[in-house]
């Protein structure tokens, strides 16, 4: 059997999972996992993590949660030192993720430089969208030489919890339609038709889409070009991912449990966030439901608030109860478990690590 170490290190927070992968290469067990946040110095963090983990149990191969692969990267990919320069290049591309999530790789190859190491991208998920939904309406010229397109993230929960959704319905994942959505810190939706995504919420940043808990998803460009003027870009960007979405309208409640519990007591503010994030689900729901010609197998919704929240789940159905009868699926997702499967069907454990 091989221990499995999955890193998934984020700007504040750093959760890992260890698993041991038995020689069937099904029913991953997991034998130790945690959740750092508030995290101010990722390499002390990780490298005690790492010690401690490699110290009891022997780690075998590493697997990384990348947030953004960009053209170059639409698959699970082994890390070498090429591998670190390029994917470096995408760092501006999601800075609230990737540089984090390459503090990791780098570490490891420090510390634990011969063992094998495994990318798994969020992009990767949405590498085949249709055209039609992966350009944007702009100058293609420009849009060519900065590479703008839609690159979709949560991409490893959303097929995470496809994969989860087709056993429950016993059948192949090839022969289902669904719409899945993502509730967590961040906010996204995916339509997936006949196993694959056709269409996403998230564009070609993690800010494009659902109104998020600090995000404000979907605005008039009209305000981000006024607020740079004001502001500067580097401003209005901080402006847009962390001081807007649930947050900004709410006047600072950047915690849905605490949203909940200013919306008991009557916060009209509170409620008003609320309202408003449902009311931007729904549209995006609405969207995927005509373009899977309301044949969606079920709705996943997985995230902390997406599988957590009953209370969100039961006010979304409410809303689309026009849509006739659906199949509301609560399903927690497991971004490492998903990770650790890729690492394996790469790696070929034990195989290549006895070379």
């Amino acid at each position: 059997m091989d221990n499995i170490l999955v890193i998934n290190s984020g700007s504040t927070s750093i959760k890992y999972k260890l698993f041991k992968v038995p020689s069937s290469k099904k029913n991953f067990k997991q034998l130790e996992d945690g959740c750092i946040n508030k995290v101010k110095d990722h390499k002390k963090v990780l490298k005690k993590i790492i010690d401690e983990l490699n110290s009891a149990h022997k780690i075998y191969a590493v697997g990384h949660r990348v947030v953004h692969g960009g053209d170059k990267f639409t698959k699970p990919t082994l890390i070498n030192k090429k591998t670190i320069k390029e994917l470096e290049k995408f760092n501006k591309l999601a800075p609230l993720h990737n540089p984090y999530n390459l503090i990791g790789v780098n570490l490891i190859c420090k510390i634990l430089p011969k063992i094998p190491q495994v990318v798994v991208f969020d992009t990767a998920f949405y590498s085949n969208l249709p055209k039609k939904k992966r350009i944007y309406p702009i100058s293609q010229k420009i849009a060519e030489k900065y590479k703008i397109k839609r690159y979709g993230f949560h991409g490893i929960s959303h097929q995470f919890v496809a994969q989860e959704a087709a056993k429950k319905l016993n059948k192949k994942l090839a022969a289902i339609n669904l719409i899945s959505v993502h509730m967590g810190g961040g906010w996204s939706i995916t339509a997936i038709k006949n196993g694959e995504a056709i269409n996403t919420s998230m564009g070609w940043t993690p800010l494009e889409g659902l109104m998020m808990m600090t995000r404000s998803g979907d605005i008039d460009p009209g305000i981000i070009i006024e607020l740079t003027k004001s502001k500067g870009a580097d401003k209005t960007y901080d402006i847009l991912n962390r001081e807007s979405g649930i947050k900004g309208v709410s006047d600072g409640i950047d915690d849905f449990l605490e949203l909940l519990k200013a919306i008991s007591k009557n916060n009209k503010k509170a409620q008003l966030a609320f309202d408003m994030g449902v009311d931007r689900l729904i549209k995006y729901i609405s969207y995927y439901w005509v373009e899977l010609d309301g044949k969606a197998d079920g709705i996943i919704f997985t995230g902390a608030i997406g599988a957590g929240s009953i209370l969100m789940r039961k006010t979304i159905a409410k809303k689309i109860k026009c849509l006739g009868k659906i199949n509301i699926m609560p399903i927690k997702t497991d971004e490492e478990l998903m990770i650790a499967r890729e690492v394996v069907g790469l790696c070929k454990l034990p195989q290549n690590i006895k070379k």
